[in-house]
């Protein structure tokens, strides 16, 4: 018994190894040392000193109960390795979560627990967390456990157990989804030349929003915004984050009706099964990172695929010119169109607007960037633009007129071009409807637009036609000039051939006997 005497350190028990009780209570002692080779220590007494961290408790195998009451204890550690340790009095320290008493719930033989007069004893969710993780208690702060407060316990420690799992899978998709958009990010910018500036790993990033003002600079220019991921994540999380794909550069995801496409990878999604419930609930379809090109190709599969979609958005999606608008005609429906600053030069021409209304005229689009569509607006789109329409449908030849609207739409186009010199006797709501073809207006259906690619497929074929029609006439006209030739050289030949055939002739009919036994020899030879 060696309590009250001001000891500050705990030393000079080497010798001591069978001691069986040490008592040190209310002394000055701010650390656990030199204890470890009392294997035989069946109770230790530390109440009433400076303690803040309970360590350096390996050794005491024989330990079965241990007084920490009244210090200043705020982390405890080695509980778990003491194998016969029953009785732990921590009451009135400064434990303020069960994380830093987590050690105890690893414990096998702890059946009797103090932690009153701690601030976690405060928390509304102490008793069951305590009970929930360490099962073997028989009394806690000194009260007795029944089993249906066990029971209770051992209940909600599950639910939120499942709630955690739920949460840690979360967060999980939530870092897979913003490594795979930084990761669609990054591929686009290399696709348009610009270098990315990753400033670290581990950087926050911002968020893919489109509501976010927020934006990254990426070389100078402003590239894209991501939003502020909260990073302490517990062990269990950190190690799954590890196994993370950092080679997905394409992101799907449906969130309510708006169904969001980030990278060309995206575009495969459409290939796939959609239930009639996803794709009826879909009405925006939001385009990120996609070159506008690829984005055409699936448009008669959105057409298909998404009967109620009826907005487009377009973000980074390399939008430079009114011709690729012509495109967005193939849709079913179009409300609404939204064309992001970003990443889509064509909106910083002011007449854009207006080529999407004239183009675009069969949807009656009632929003162009959240905007209104107003009559005024109708009116000098096509005050603008109504020029090129007729321009299109009138020079371009009428075979290749119908070769760009289909077989069906002939007769329909005839009587649009009939009703261009006769107007008298047709009013001007049947002479609007003869305009329209399919629900799209003839004079605009001219008004195509073809991508890249198939323009560079277009081209190499026309020189390959061009090569072999090349190669045809060279054949030609080879032919031609050795016909010519020869035919030359026989001009010339001809008269000595026709006094020679003549001789010949004269020489054979000048011994009429002679040419008679020749010619009936060689009609003998003949049968």
């Amino acid at each position: 018994m060696l309590g009250g005497n001001r000891i500050k350190k705990i030393s000079n028990l080497e010798s001591l190894d069978c001691l069986d009780i040490l008592d040190l209570h209310d002394n000055q002692i701010t650390k656990i040392e030199n204890i470890s080779h009392l294997s035989e220590l069946r109770v230790l007494n530390l109440a009433k000193n400076g303690l803040n961290q309970v360590e350096n408790l390996s050794g005491l195998d024989s330990l079965v109960e241990l007084n920490l009451r009244n210090n200043q204890i705020n982390y405890v550690r080695d509980v778990d390795t003491l194998p016969n340790l029953q009785r732990l009095y921590l009451s009135f320290n400064s434990i303020s979560c069960f994380e830093d008493i987590i050690c105890l719930a690893e414990s096998t033989s702890l059946t009797d627990v103090t932690l009153d007069g701690n601030p976690i004893a405060q928390e509304p969710w102490y008793k069951q967390t305590i009970l929930g993780h360490m099962l073997q208690l028989r009394q806690l702060d000194m009260k007795r456990i029944t089993e249906e407060e066990r029971r209770t316990a051992s209940l909600l420690v599950r639910r939120e157990e499942e709630k955690k799992r739920e949460s840690h899978k979360q967060a999980l998709l939530k870092e897979k989804r913003r490594l795979a958009i930084y990761n669609a990010a990054q591929q686009w910018e290399k696709q348009q030349n610009r270098v990315a500036h990753i400033t670290g790993s581990k950087q926050d990033l911002k968020n893919c929003d489109d509501t976010s003002d927020k934006t990254c600079s990426i070389n100078g220019s402003a590239a894209y915004a991501f939003p502020e991921e909260n990073r302490s994540l517990d062990t269990v999380l950190n190690s799954a984050l590890q196994g993370l794909s950092v080679i997905d550069s394409h992101f799907v995801e449906l969130e309510g009706d708006t169904l969001y496409l980030y990278g060309a990878g995206a575009l495969e999604s459409l290939e796939r099964s959609w239930s009639l419930q996803s794709s009826g609930t879909v009405s925006t379809l939001f385009f990120t990172f996609i070159d506008f090109d690829e984005i055409v190709q699936v448009l008669p599969k959105v057409k298909m695929k998404f009967p109620n979609a009826s907005h487009l958005k377009f973000k980074e999606t390399n939008l430079t010119m009114f011709q690729q608008f012509n495109a967005l005609a193939q849709v079913r429906r179009l409300d609404q169109l939204t064309v992001d600053p970003q990443g889509n030069p064509v909106v910083n021409f002011s007449l854009w607007k207006y080529y999407v209304l004239f183009r675009l005229c069969h949807f009656n689009l009632q929003k162009i960037n959240g905007t209104e569509v107003t009559a005024n607006d109708l009116v000098m789109a096509e005050k603008l633009f109504g020029i090129l329409a007729y321009v299109a449908s009138s020079e371009l030849p009428q075979f290749r007129l119908f070769s760009l609207l289909g077989e069906s739409r002939k007769k329909q186009f005839n009587q649009f071009l009939e009703g261009k010199g006769k107007k008298s006797g047709v009013t001007a709501e049947e002479s609007n409807d003869g305009k329209r073809i399919g629900g799209e207006r003839a004079d605009r259906a001219v008004l195509n637009y073809t991508t890249k690619d198939l323009q560079t497929e277009k081209s190499e074929e026309i020189k390959e036609k061009n090569k072999f029609c090349h190669a045809y006439i060279l054949d030609l006209v080879k032919e031609a000039s050795d016909i010519s030739l020869k035919n030359e050289t026989l001009q010339k030949l001809w008269p000595q051939m026709f006094i020679e055939l003549v001789r010949d002739a004269v020489i054979e009919v000048h011994n009429e006997n002679s040419y008679m036994k020749l010619c009936l020899q060689r009609i003998i030879n003949q049968k």
